[in-house]
């Protein structure tokens, strides 16, 4: 069986009955982007998210918990658009995440990819998460659940996003390592802090845990390649050597590199939430 069909601790829907889910990735796409409301779209879409949820529903961790508030806040079914003070609050990672879920649970391989979006602020790339979805032909497509049917003025197919609009992390470190990108174009647009060539590494190291079944939040980190507490860690030639190696590394190898103890996730990690500050948190096993 393809390892990308299996559910991971965080995607896992539990008893969710899937009989009267669609199984079209593009259908399933526009199904999660009736669930949920970005944290950061309220005044563009004219809703004001209540602080509770804005500060705490994007640290929901797990696809079950996810869809518990969403049980909580309606009875409805989950093919049925929700007003948004219906939704769960996320991030692009939760989009993407639930997608995955979904997709994976009626038969279609998937995982989440981290990297950016050159799609929202010219000239930059924006920080982001989405779905790789594998195709009969073993093919991969990406595709952006968040961005489907919401009013957004994009020049691109969401549900099939090319690979100069989405650059994975492992491309975006290559550019920025051979010269060919301005690392300062990377990062969180409007936060000059949260930009830069750690930022990329950061993602990178995150994108290959994803690739692992370990699909966290894009504000975790561990030592000594993804630490959020110490962007600015000056790195040994091994420690670059391995990253270039992650950058450029198939599916195979990517299993072989995340054993690496550089790069796996501990049980126990750092996370730096937005609203919540820094903390410890405890991962699942797998």
């Amino acid at each position: 069986m393809d390892s990308y069909l299996e559910q991971t601790p965080y995607s896992d829907p539990g008893d969710l009955d899937t009989s009267r889910l669609p199984t079209d990735p593009g259908e399933l796409a526009r199904l999660v982007r009736g669930l949920i409301i970005h944290r950061f779209e309220g005044d563009r879409l004219g809703y004001g998210i209540p602080a509770e949820r804005l500060h705490h529903d994007g640290e929901v961790r797990y696809v079950s918990g996810i869809l518990r508030i969403l049980r909580e806040r309606s009875g409805a079914p989950l093919t049925e658009p929700r007003p948004y003070g219906e939704r769960f609050v996320g991030t692009c990672r939760d989009f993407a995440l639930l997608h995955v879920s979904l997709l994976r649970a009626t038969g279609t391989p998937a995982r989440v990819r981290g990297g950016f979006g050159t799609y929202f602020v010219d000239g930059f790339h924006e920080d982001h998460w989405i779905t790789e979805y594998r195709l009969p032909d073993g093919s991969w497509r990406l595709a952006d659940p968040q961005v489907v049917d919401q009013g957004h003025d994009l020049d691109l197919d969401p549900l099939d996003v090319a690979r100069d609009r989405f650059v994975v992390a492992g491309d975006a470190w290559r550019a920025v390592r051979g010269g060919t990108a301005d690392p300062g174009t990377f990062g969180l647009w409007g936060d000059d802090g949260l930009r830069g060539a750690w930022f990329v590494r950061h993602s990178l190291v995150l994108d290959l845990a994803c690739r692992n079944g370990v699909e966290t939040l894009p504000w975790d980190g561990w030592l000594p390649l993804a630490g959020v507490e110490e962007p600015d860690a000056v790195l040994s030639e091994d420690d670059l050597a391995l990253l270039d190696a992650v950058a450029a590394c198939g599916e195979n190898e990517a299993r072989r590199l995340y054993a690496d103890p550089r790069l796996t996730a501990p049980r126990e990690i750092l996370s730096r939430a937005p609203f919540l500050g820094l903390r410890t948190v405890t991962l699942p096993g797998r």
